[in-house]
């Protein structure tokens, strides 16, 4: 239970949350390849300048990164948005895992290892090749490789799915020679082992909160089946598709098949073992449903090995999905939208289908569905399957539209809202679309702010880590990497702080100040919506930064 405030009245008000996705706070010297400083915001700079505004964390340790060399993304964001606290993360819980040893002893690779050893099959490895370290690490891979060669596993398959989205756009060699180096080596100690299939992230495998099923279609039909465009090697594959499309970025190269004499050498079969080495969560479930349902039917599997297949850890935890996995994850308990539940506050949380898992799922500390349905409104407004630079206003528009009606039909006393745009949007590289999306997003915030002063809500906005307030690559001076006079886009978050501000129109309230009494994240944001709809933050919460 929650107590009241000492200094308010329980529910004294209600509380608009806004996490503009994406949108960090770049140093002011920062003049090239700043998205927002190169829109117009009438109304978001309004609201920095003139009402109480401050900067916090969004990345690194700030959100259970293993470092503040590590970036912030948006499941990890909202958790910590969701439950005031700071948890070790996916990509902290698998090195730690690794580090210990613990990894290998438990049951789920054991079970993997005497399954291939015992039906001299194969163990295929699956997953995103980088060193992002936002969805998987490509070291996690590399260790797991060595010791299954050490636990006498003889023939390795590698499937790899190509990022340019949490590292630089075109970087994916600087990931494949060094595993077709370590491959060689291999080779030469008679071990079996080769990559077998792969493709850009956002091209094949690794949708999300099922906006696209043909992705992972595409992506079931070259790794399982060996189906597709057909290569010698990965390298020879994304240098022909280069020369092919040079504008073509890594996330959105086709997908290719590794052969010989024209058959595939790494297609899944019955007895085999399939590790799917991604630790974050919303790209790894549909292709870890389609490996494991038995009665699946969202496409067509055409044949459905029998094998054994875990996860680099649990994806979701009410769903089980999937049943066996390598790492434990996050136990993150007590989320404010638990409390507030219990309360019997009501809560009501928007977003399009691209974030829709993050001011649910995510915000409510991995798990799906509501804590009681009579005191929580979910909505999803379904995404396009469409290029966002393409349509970079996203759903921003039709987002505004059904909060702002939920607003007026007066049912709630806590709201939240994901606006998607500056990080799908800054995903692509795109500047000037970034640009369109943010001055979209900025009439909304504008829209807001009027239903806020009609209905007398406090509007609070913020973001879960940066992304469009950089988006060139910049040198060690901060100037843009240019390549043939053309600046380098940068596809990946950012390490810079997000804005916090408050607004009401009685201009009631005033934050602390960070120089003064602490350095703020965004694990600090739970216990001051709390302590605005009239409770005391629970113990172990962050402090709020509201100074009354």
């Amino acid at each position: 239970m929650l107590a009241l405030h000492k200094k308010q009245n329980a529910n004294s008000h209600k509380v608009l949350l806004v996490v503009l996705d994406g949108l960090g706070s770049a140093p002011t010297t920062l003049e090239q390849g700043n998205a927002i400083q190169g829109a117009n915001l009438p109304n978001l700079n309004r609201l920095w300048n003139q009402f109480p505004t401050v900067r916090l964390q969004a990345h690194g340790k700030a959100v259970g990164m293993p470092s503040d060399e590590d970036m912030g993304n948006s499941e990890v964001g909202h958790n910590v948005l969701g439950c005031g606290r700071i948890y070790d993360q996916g990509a902290k819980l698998v090195s730690n895992s690794i580090d210990s040893g613990e990894i290998y002893r438990g049951e789920c690779w054991v079970n993997l290892i005497q399954n291939v050893i015992k039906n001299q099959s194969t163990l295929h490895f699956l997953g995103l090749l980088s060193d992002g370290n936002v969805h998987a690490h490509i070291n996690h891979l590399l260790n797991m490789m060595d010791r299954a060669v050490n636990d006498d596993v003889k023939k390795i398959r590698i499937h790899i799915l190509l990022d340019g989205r949490d590292v630089p756009e075109k970087s994916a060699l600087e990931y494949v020679i060094p595993l077709e180096e370590k491959i060689t080596k291999l080779k030469s100690d008679g071990i079996d082992v080769a990559i077998a299939s792969g493709g850009g992230r956002m091209t094949i495998t690794m949708d999300r909160y099922e906006a696209d099923w043909s992705m992972v279609e595409r992506g079931w039909k070259i790794h399982v089946l060996g189906e597709g465009r057909m290569f010698a090697s990965a390298q020879l594959a994304i240098e022909t598709f280069r020369k092919e499309d040079p504008t073509v970025i890594d996330q959105y190269l086709p997908s290719f098949v590794i052969g010989k004499d024209g058959r595939p050498i790494g297609s899944m079969e019955d007895n085999d073992s399939v590790v799917f080495f991604n630790f974050r969560g919303d790209r790894a479930i549909e292709i870890s449903r389609a490996f494991t349902e038995k009665d699946f039917t969202l496409f067509d599997r055409i044949l459905y090995p029998k094998v054994e297949f875990a996860g680099m850890m649990q994806y979701d935890g009410d769903l089980f999905i999937p049943p066996r996995y390598l790492v434990t994850p996050p136990a993150i308990e007590r989320t404010m939208g638990e409390y507030l539940a219990k309360e019997k506050i009501g809560q009501y949380a928007i977003s399009e289908t691209q974030k829709y898992g993050h001011v649910t799922y995510f915000w409510n500390g991995n798990k799906s569905g509501v804590f009681d349905k009579d005191y929580e409104t979910y909505v999803e407004i379904k995404s396009d399957v469409i290029p966002f630079d393409q349509a970079p206003a996203m759903k921003a528009v039709e987002i505004t539209d059904t909060l702002i009606k939920a607003i007026r039909e007066d049912k709630h006393q806590f709201y939240r809202v994901n606006y998607a745009n500056g990080d799908m949007v800054g995903h692509t590289g795109n500047l000037k679309a970034t640009i369109s999306s943010l001055e979209t997003l900025d009439r909304e915030v504008g829209r807001l702010i009027e239903v806020c002063d009609e209905k007398n809500i406090v509007l609070l906005i913020t973001a879960d880590h940066g992304n469009a307030d950089e988006m060139y690559q910049l040198d060690k001076k901060g100037q843009a990497i240019v390549k043939d006079g053309i600046p380098t886009p940068k596809t990946s978050h950012t390490l810079n702080p997000v804005n916090f501000v408050i607004y009401d129109k009685n201009q009631n309230f005033k934050l602390r100040d960070p120089n003064k009494d602490e350095n703020f994240g965004l694990a600090n944001i739970a216990a001051t919506v709390l302590e605005l709809l009239g409770y005391e933050k629970p113990a172990d919460y962050y402090p709020s930064l509201l100074k009354l």
